[in-house]
């Protein structure tokens, strides 16, 4: 949402001031179909040149999530805390071998149903089961299983990070491409060298508008997009980072309130719940 009131703010303000100061916008409007295709089609095709298939595919998924707000509210995180916890819980009041088929079959687990905002997750959910998997196995220890965390979730980040990097890159070439098209521009200009000052006046106004569109795409629309969507993937990985604390806390023998507390540390002050909150999130959901 703050996206798109921030290109009105843009469009307003250049556009807006252009306009104030006796700019024909005309001109502008008329040269735009024409530098629009050829600006717009170079950095598609660059765009694909530039980038494997899972790439372009994991950009525009993530080029959609950048309208929707963050799911990673302060009740997400109190959900996955409560449903660690109560897993943990179990764990200790029965034994490891008693969350065995909550860690094989979470789509049957009453815990998992308790909290449909995390159980909705496949990837979320993976990541619990599978190193409470390994916590029930009893083969790896804390260090162990930390190492092996540490890998998945920078492997992770690194797979999150590369449609940042397209964008990224996008923009890079934005200027380049706005360039290009300006030369167009001025070639053509200059196989009218005949024709009266006002007339070639126009021509290489419409042919600086490539520059000048090039630069705007480059800075007010594509690096807010690959900024968002970095911010997103870094959510993401807190996420993670909060699961991982609360499993090593418990593997280290603190019991499940000391873990989640644990967790909740980790997580950013402006999603993170205070004690008491958890707490009493918690004992609601017992």
């Amino acid at each position: 949402m703050f996206i798109i009131i921030g290109w009105l703010v843009i469009f307003v303000c250049v556009f807006g001031v252009y306009i104030v100061h006796g700019g024909n916008i005309m001109v502008i409007l008329k040269a735009l179909p024409f530098e629009m295709i050829t600006i717009g089609g170079a950095t598609i095709g660059a765009f694909l040149a530039n980038n494997q298939m899972k790439v372009v595919k994991a950009t525009t998924a993530g080029l959609g999530a950048c309208f929707k707000g963050s799911k990673y509210s302060k009740t997400r995180y109190m959900e996955l805390m409560a449903l660690l916890f109560d897993i943990l819980q179990k764990a200790r009041k029965e034994g490891l071998m008693a969350i065995e088929k909550d860690v094989e079959t979470p789509e049957d687990s009453d815990i998992f149903k308790k909290y449909p905002a995390i159980a909705s997750d496949h990837h979320v959910v993976e990541f619990i089961t599978d190193y409470l998997r390994m916590m029930v196995s009893g083969n790896l220890n804390a260090h162990e299983i930390e190492s092996i965390m540490d890998s998945e979730i920078e492997t992770h980040h690194h797979e999150a990070h590369a449609p940042v990097a397209a964008i990224q890159r996008v923009a890079g070439g934005l200027p380049a491409f706005g360039i290009v098209a300006a030369v167009l521009g001025v070639v053509n200009t200059m196989g009218s060298v005949g024709q009266p000052p006002a007339v070639l006046g126009g021509m290489i106004g419409s042919a600086l508008v490539g520059t000048f569109l090039g630069i705007l795409l480059a800075y007010g629309f594509a690096e807010p997009l690959a900024g968002i969507l970095e911010q997103k993937v870094e959510d993401e990985g807190k996420e993670f980072q909060c699961i991982k604390t609360v499993l090593l806390a418990s593997m280290q023998g603190y019991n499940p309130a000391t873990a989640i507390e644990f967790g909740r540390k980790v997580l950013y002050s402006t999603e993170r719940p205070t004690f008491m909150e958890l707490e009493s999130f918690v004992k609601g959901k017992k």
